[in-house]
């Protein structure tokens, strides 16, 4: 697939959606992974797309559209709506439908990522690279790695696990944990800070998740580390010892190796 059908393919993707299931969106969204340029592209189309679904967001409800609109429908029993009638109903249907599209692609709801019964890793991904971008709560606020597996154990998610060296470095600070669900176990989520300014209320940029291979299927061999790009997020997927890592932070292919 060359960069110029990708740009086209990935201009079709709705994020946090089953889209990245699609063989033809999943290659385009590798491919981004692999290709600098193109995944400057990506991220850039990403920040446009934001700033519509922004704009939509902050289009103003009329005072009394809901009343007026319940007052025509009722009259609209008994008469042929006017051209102005007409007018006002169809404004309504766009900021509603324009609204709801924009919260959608900012705010995904996890119920609506994949299905329950998906327990493939193109579907658990998505679910984990939609938990970091929509927002999430940290069960557990601390730079002690030692605190955080103690935590995860207690809350009998995996915690016998071993960091990568490139999260080991002093660049590299942990600054919390939470467990997350997945289908019907459970992930524990690590999050770390790399030093980069980030905006106001976000506390980390790159994420950990650690689940029981047996709780995914179609991963990679041992130890072969598998990139992908999923929602806006770059990942990398890997399992050892019983258990497989999804690594995700925004970037490229190269932005993740520096912290194997």
């Amino acid at each position: 697939m060359s960069p110029n059908a990708a740009r086209q393919i990935l201009q079709l993707y709705r994020r946090n959606s089953t889209d990245a299931l699609d063989p033809q969106i999943a290659e385009a969204l590798a491919l981004a992974a692999r290709d600098p340029e193109l995944a400057q592209w990506w991220k850039d189309h990403g920040a446009r797309q934001l700033v519509i679904a922004t704009k939509f967001r902050q289009i103003p409800v009329p005072a009394g559209l809901k009343e007026q609109i319940i007052s025509e429908h009722a009259a609209s029993q008994r008469t042929v709506f006017s051209r102005r009638k007409l007018e006002i109903a169809l404004l309504a249907v766009i900021i509603i439908f324009g609204s709801i599209a924009a919260f959608q692609w900012v705010r995904p709801d996890q119920a609506n990522v994949v299905s329950r019964s998906d327990k493939s890793l193109a579907a658990y991904r998505i679910q984990m690279t939609g938990l970091a971008l929509r927002g999430y709560g940290m069960d557990m606020l601390t730079n002690n790695p030692a605190a955080i597996r103690t935590f995860l154990a207690e809350q009998q998610a995996p915690a016998d696990f071993v960091l990568p060296a490139g999260l080991q470095t002093n660049d590299i600070v942990i600054v919390g944990c939470a467990v997350q669900g997945w289908q019907t176990g459970k992930v524990s989520m690590i999050c770390f800070r790399t030093g980069k300014p980030l905006p106001p209320g976000q506390t980390s940029d790159l994420w950990l998740f650690v689940a029981d291979r047996a709780a995914i299927k179609d991963l990679p061999p041992a130890n072969q580390k598998l990139f992908a790009m999923a929602n806006e997020l770059i990942t990398v997927t890997w399992s050892e010892g019983g258990k497989v890592f999804l690594l995700e932070t925004e970037g490229n292919e190269a932005t993740l190796r520096k912290f194997l």
